[in-house]
């Protein structure tokens, strides 16, 4: 079995140092990883990511992210990035990373993802060039999730994540305004990760939605905000495959 913690939406600022150091610094007894589903600062400033960086440097499991809307909000995600790959973090966007975990090669896809909502109440392609970039931009990050995942296929893969942090299906959304479900995710993210195939998928963003849902194609689906999940982090268990993936188990 590989332990998976995932947390996202931490919402670090200047006043959060050492919030979570504590709570980190215990994940070898009980995980073989860490996955950090976005929105890791309040408003991505570098000064933030640094509160994040500290919080995670030298952990003794790899730690792999994405980034939130609220990193991308200073307009400098570059930097923030940047200083989390100083201290360790494996940040992806559009790409996979094969880390070794418990003995085991977990391979994790990862995409930001973006808006646009889901099957049978989502924006469409469209109109306005504005309209159309929007849905483009949702396509776009899918359809780079989708590559990511079919790569690791052919790495050795004990087991595959995808990691987002817009949400790939609406079950997880539950408990939010459903006038809202269109700006918390998108039905393509899904979509990729039926196409090209994955153990588990790990989102956050949406703080008032439901931690457990499910694609469409049976890929587990859960919803590590810190709000929904209430604490440090979640811990869940892969099977490895056998040779064909057994899923995952809470």
């Amino acid at each position: 079995m590989i332990r998976v913690a995932a947390v996202g939406d931490i919402h670090m600022g200047a006043d959060s140092q050492g919030v979570l150091r504590p709570a980190f610094e215990s994940l070898p007894e009980c995980a073989d990883l860490l996955l950090l589903a976005g929105d890791l600062t309040r408003h991505g400033t570098p000064e933030e990511a640094r509160v994040v960086a500290r919080e995670v440097q030298d952990l003794t499991v790899p730690v792999v992210a994405v980034l939130g809307n609220h990193d991308h909000h200073d307009e400098r995600p570059d930097e923030v990035t940047a200083i989390l790959r100083d201290a360790g973090v494996r940040v992806l966007e559009g790409e996979g990373t094969v880390v070794e975990a418990g003995g085991s090669r977990v391979g994790v896809a990862g995409t930001k993802g973006f808006c646009g909502g889901f099957v049978g109440r989502s924006a469409g392609e469209f109109g306005e060039p504005l309209m159309k970039e929007f849905v483009r931009t949702s396509r776009r990050s899918a359809d780079a999730l989708r590559k990511a995942l079919e790569e690791l296929d052919g790495q050795g893969c004990d087991a595959r994540i995808a990691l987002t942090h817009y949400s790939p299906v609406p079950e997880t959304l539950a408990g939010e305004p459903l006038e809202i479900y269109p700006f918390l995710g998108t039905y393509l993210l899904a979509e990729a990760i039926d196409t090209a195939g994955a153990d588990l998928a790990v989102h956050g963003h949406a703080h008032a939605g439901t931690e457990h849902g499910m694609t469409t194609g049976g890929v587990k689906v859960r919803n590590v905000a810190q709000p929904v999940i209430g604490r440090a982090f979640r811990v869940y268990h892969l099977r490895t495959r056998e040779p064909v993936a057994a899923g995952a188990s809470d």
